[in-house]
């Protein structure tokens, strides 16, 4: 076991890390990034086979490197992997893989903490927690694990193949469990899914895809969600090419839609009378930015072809204007529930003041209550775009522009401080 010291340490070789990195390199302080396992891990292993990301490649990337693709196309994961790998290579990053990091305490009278890791102690003035929002899957306590079918957290689904033979209750009906609900569909299965309250923007309007309408609107901007939209997911899908996601087509290729999972007993899983008004509420989300749309267009003067046809929504199918609200299972030949509801934070290691009564990080911009400590990629972090890989390089430069204004503080009178600009 070794013991070495640095500035800032950055745990974790994700996108969060590696942009980080960027700024901290750029202005020339000295840090170690720990990965304890491979960069972009998470994109190598947590995801689905035929994922791809959710926005185009000439937007969902870092300013300086471009994805070697259609910037139109959605680059699958394992292109998202090998571009993160080779901007790390690019930006020459000290990251060490293979590294977990297992606790970090606060100095007891001197500044810094010190970094207890699976390769010895690390002391550093600085560290940033670059772990991001997806560390602990979450499963609501809804089906009991003994219940006789199998389950598992869309982390760990690979493709239909790994599933038993049988029908599939896919629970969540954001971005992962829409997409996985239609590939098992696509594959032959029986599916139902669950519906809760989600976004549903359109994938392209007028020639150009939602991520460019959520910027000339300012809307990647907002601060913070909207009060009680903490949680609320967004249906979009960048498979098969992009397409704009509608239950009522889900329902139409042969998925069956149900309302919020809400118990179970007896082999039935019931599900709350919500389906007609979560689903509702996201045509009035995407009818609302339809318009909104129209009107930037009017603004500005925009040669955009109209599309009159996306302001129209065929008729709910029987699912939604009939719901089911009790599932038997067996009845069904449900063999199998994929749970596509998101994860929780997990920083049992990082043992400072910087956490609220609910575990959550309490900072600012990422800029946490505990001095020396950082959070970044964290979900609304700074913008609604922060946990998104180009977000979160722009609250990476922010996090690097405040170590070196404490920097400046140290220097003063300080003939050992670094040196500043």
């Amino acid at each position: 076991m070794s013991s070495t010291a640095t500035e800032v340490l950055v745990v974790g070789g994700g996108q969060a890390g590696i942009a980080m990195s960027e700024h901290l390199g750029e202005y020339g302080v000295p840090h170690i990034v720990l990965e304890r396992d491979r960069v972009a891990e998470r994109w190598r292993t947590s995801r689905w086979d035929s994922l791809v990301a959710n926005g185009p490649a000439w937007h969902d990337r870092f300013p300086n490197l471009e994805f070697p693709c259609d910037p139109d196309a959605f680059p699958t994961k394992e292109e998202v992997a090998a571009y993160l790998a080779r901007y790390a290579e690019k930006i020459d990053a000290p990251i060490r893989t293979g590294v977990e990091v297992t606790s970090v305490t606060k100095n007891v009278g001197e500044p810094g903490f010190r970094v207890g890791t699976s390769e010895g102690t690390i002391h550093a003035r600085y560290v940033v927690a670059a772990t991001g929002p997806f560390q602990k899957p979450v499963i609501p306590a809804v089906i009991p694990e003994a219940a006789p079918v199998r389950q598992i957290h869309s982390s760990t689904y690979a493709n239909p193949r790994q599933l038993p033979d049988g029908a599939v209750l896919v629970i969540g009906a954001g971005s992962s469990g829409v997409q996985i609900a239609d590939e098992l569909r696509r594959s032959g299965r029986e599916v139902h899914l669950a519906v809760g309250p989600h976004d549903r923007p359109p994938r392209r309007y007028r020639g150009r895809d939602f991520v460019w309408w959520l910027g000339v609107l300012n809307k990647w901007e907002a601060a913070t969600p909207p009060q009680g939209a903490e949680h609320v997911t967004i249906a979009v899908s960048g498979a098969r090419g992009g397409h704009t996601v509608d239950f009522r087509d889900l329902a139409a290729d042969g998925i069956t839609l149900v309302g919020t999972a809400e118990s179970y007993a007896d082999g039935k899983v019931r599900f709350a009378d919500d389906l007609g008004q979560n689903i509702a509420q996201g045509d009035a989300n995407h009818l609302s930015l339809l318009r909104e749309a129209d009107a930037y267009v009017a603004r500005n003067g925009l040669d955009l072809p109209e599309e009159p046809e996306a302001h129209r929504l065929r008729p709910d199918p029987a699912c939604v204007t009939d719901p089911v609200r009790e599932l038997d299972l067996a009845e069904a030949g449900v063999t199998s529930v994929v749970w596509a509801t998101g994860f929780t934070q997990d920083y049992g290691w990082l043992k400072v003041d910087a956490f609220d009564e609910n575990g959550r990080p309490r900072h600012r911009r990422g800029i946490s209550s505990e001095p020396g400590v950082f959070f970044l990629g964290l979900p609304w972090q700074s913008r609604r775009g922060s946990s998104f890989l180009w977000g979160v390089w722009h609250d990476a430069r922010f996090l690097a522009d405040h170590i070196m204004i404490r920097r400046s503080y140290r220097a003063y009178g300080s003939p050992d401080a670094p040196a500043t600009a």
